[in-house]
């Protein structure tokens, strides 16, 4: 698999004859964000005679708007004034942390301890699911720009996630037999070599550790890079390792990212998905919602049904987090909503197990259910799909109409009702009558 990052990705940028306003636009903002695309996102995916407007490419490559106007100009000034590399980092590093590098409390709440000491590369917030940073999985074959973990990939050993030692994850899951999901997550799982991967998911394997009975693997590959499961040298291996999965009695969920029907119309992807289900594995699809991409229900409804058609199951449409490139990517979560419920309109039944708009806040899972006007106040309906708290699951509560709101964060209680996270003397009496 042949890459490009930094130097390489401008030179190809140059190469499929972007201009040099666009490549100074390039070097600026990939000097703080991180960008990297292989050889079958650039050959197969991004339609260069469509490009900046390709999907794909407005996907994977960088644009001056995914800065905040005031960072972008103080690092070009850098830039173009041939700043030393040392004044650079020190203004790169400073500008990623004004990005919000871990939202949704990730490293203050989610980070569970072991014998008195932080397991760094778990993460466990809700009482099912234990996710699990290999840190030989801590890249992908390429990036999205909205992703909302671009901190594992922009080389600060104080921003990154990762756990070294599979026997710290089963101890862990040996105190804690309440945990049925274990989530491999990243970066991207299966960048890793099939023989490492194994490493870490045989011993989930074993007797001793029976209440695991869902493998998880959160992946972009079957977009990037489909050879992973077809004709790269230990394809059948990783298959193969599925197989056994399945008949040592446990689920496997291949988590896929699909952002966009276009990343379904290769020969290679559609390959890859049927062997895929061959081994018994379960691929389930889903991605936020973002402008410049995907910001239209004809994408999705489209999408949907092609996944159908291809035996994946359609499972959320996400809202893009508060982080990194969000005033880029951001939709507004009334927008947000017109676009799924536009989708869902253009589907079947089966497509419609997509759930969505759903926001991942630190509460917990948020879903935006609808627009209601009551007693003559127009309101968001929410309620909480999955929580923090267990006890929160399934609550709906309400927050005040506005067009303008793009996260969690930017809502406010209607109705005397309740937000999950916030404070209140009379959060006990509100969650009560939420229910």
């Amino acid at each position: 698999m042949k890459t490009y990052s930094h130097r390489r990705l401008a030179d190809l940028a140059r190469d499929r004859g972007m201009p040099d306003d666009y490549l100074r636009d390039l070097r600026v903002v990939s000097s703080v964000l991180p960008f990297k695309v292989n050889e079958y996102v650039a050959d197969e995916l991004i339609d260069w005679s469509a490009a900046p407007d390709d999907p794909i490419f407005r996907l994977t490559f960088p644009h001056r708007d995914m800065l905040p106007p005031e960072i972008f100009d103080g690092i070009a000034a850098l830039h173009d004034s041939d700043a030393s590399r040392e004044v650079l980092s020190k203004a790169t590093a400073d500008a990623q942390e004004l990005l919000n590098p871990h939202p949704g409390d990730q490293l203050e709440a989610n980070v569970p301890m072991l014998d008195g000491r932080r397991l760094d590369g778990l993460q466990h917030k809700y009482a099912e699911t234990v996710l699990v940073f290999p840190s030989q999985g801590q890249t992908c074959h390429s990036y999205c720009g909205y992703c909302f973990r671009w901190a594992q990939f922009v080389g600060v050993a104080e921003l990154r996630q990762a756990l070294r030692d599979p026997a710290d994850l089963v101890r862990y899951l040996g105190a804690h037999p309440d945990v049925t999901d274990v989530l491999f997550t990243g970066g991207d799982p299966m960048i890793m070599k099939s023989s490492v991967l194994e490493r870490w998911v045989e011993p989930l394997l074993d007797p001793a550790v029976e209440s695991v009975r869902t493998l998880r693997f959160g992946t972009k590959v079957l977009s990037y890079w489909p050879a992973r499961f077809t004709t790269d040298s230990d394809a059948d291996d990783l298959l193969r390792l599925f197989e056994r999965c399945v008949a040592a009695g446990r689920h496997v969920a291949v988590m896929a990212h699909f952002s966009h029907p276009n990343e379904l119309r290769t020969s290679a992807v559609r390959e890859a998905i049927a062997r895929v289900r061959s081994t018994g594995a379960v691929i389930r699809a889903q991605a936020p919602v973002v402008a410049h991409v995907n910001d239209n229900a004809e994408a999705w409804s489209q999408m949907w049904q092609q996944l159908v058609e291809l035996g994946v199951v359609p499972y959320y449409m996400f809202v893009e987090r508060d982080t990194g490139a969000r005033s880029y990517f951001g939709v507004p979560l009334a927008k947000a909503l017109d676009i799924y419920t536009g989708a869902i309109r253009g589907v079947s039944g089966l497509a419609r197990s997509a759930r969505g708009p759903v926001m991942s806040a630190a509460p917990g899972k948020v879903l935006l259910d609808g627009v209601s006007t009551i007693a003559g106040e127009r309101v968001f309906s929410l309620r909480m799909l999955q929580a923090r708290d267990p006890q929160q699951v399934g609550c709906q509560f309400f927050a005040a109409y506005d067009p303008k709101a793009e996260w969690f964060d930017d809502l406010r209680p209607a109705l005397g009702s309740w937000l999950p996270g916030r404070s209140s003397a009379t959060s006990e009496l509100r969650l009560a009558g939420a229910r």
